[in-house]
């Protein structure tokens, strides 16, 4: 099997990050050691395994080691906007919903390939709908009528997959785990050392 993308490369590349499904290994649904505060038991187990699809353990630790699922409903129930958060638990119920209707099985319990053939959809619809141009204006014309093309109608559903994404992103790559193990870490700005002795340094700081 191809050697697991670097986790950075993925992050940045929009649409990329569904090569991850080359990793080894089932994501599986496994018993939530956090406690939700603004999703409910059922959206929780789906985070769970959606997180640590986005963001999987290959040579360092994956989304669900690192806390993810727990940052991402801590960010629901205190940051997220109310049109976020609506978004983001509808699509959580939606991923469900779809594997149910379409694999007949609920979203944790369907294989990695089911798994991400939804996520790969979402993304899609997610920039379809970013991509979209605005609306034309109606043109004047001597008839009253518009020679103006019509307006593109988005696709039906809540574009949730992208906030998603890049709150399961952000989670990562902040926590300990992301930003020690997954990228390089320089901690900037450093220890504070109040007294060095002019020796040691050769001369005075500017700044």
């Amino acid at each position: 099997m191809d050697a697991a993308p670097n986790r950075r490369d993925l992050a940045l590349s929009i649409g990329a990050i569904w090569a991850a499904v080359a990793v080894p290994g089932k994501v599986l649904a496994q018993g939530l050691n956090w406690t939700p505060t603004a999703l409910s038991a059922d959206q929780a187990r789906t985070l769970d395994v959606v997180a640590e699809l986005i963001m999987p353990a290959t040579d360092t630790p994956g989304a669900r080691e690192a806390g993810v699922p727990a940052f991402v409903d801590r960010a629901v129930a205190i940051y997220c906007s109310p049109t976020e958060v609506r978004s983001l638990k509808s699509g959580l119920d939606r991923m469900d919903a779809d594997a149910r209707k379409e694999f007949n099985a609920a979203f944790t319990a369907c294989t990695p390939a089911q798994q991400t053939a939804l996520l790969t959809r979402y993304d899609a619809e997610g920039r379809s709908r970013r991509s979209q141009p605005a609306p034309a204006g109606r043109g004047e014309t001597e008839t009253g009528l518009s020679n103006a093309p019509a307006p593109v109608v988005p696709p039906q559903g809540p574009a949730f997959f992208p906030v998603l994404r890049d709150l399961v992103t952000a989670g990562y790559f902040t926590s300990k785990i992301g930003a020690t193990q997954a990228v390089r870490y320089d901690p900037y700005p450093g220890a504070y050392h109040g007294c060095v002795p002019l020796k040691d340094i050769g001369k005075a700081w500017a700044t």
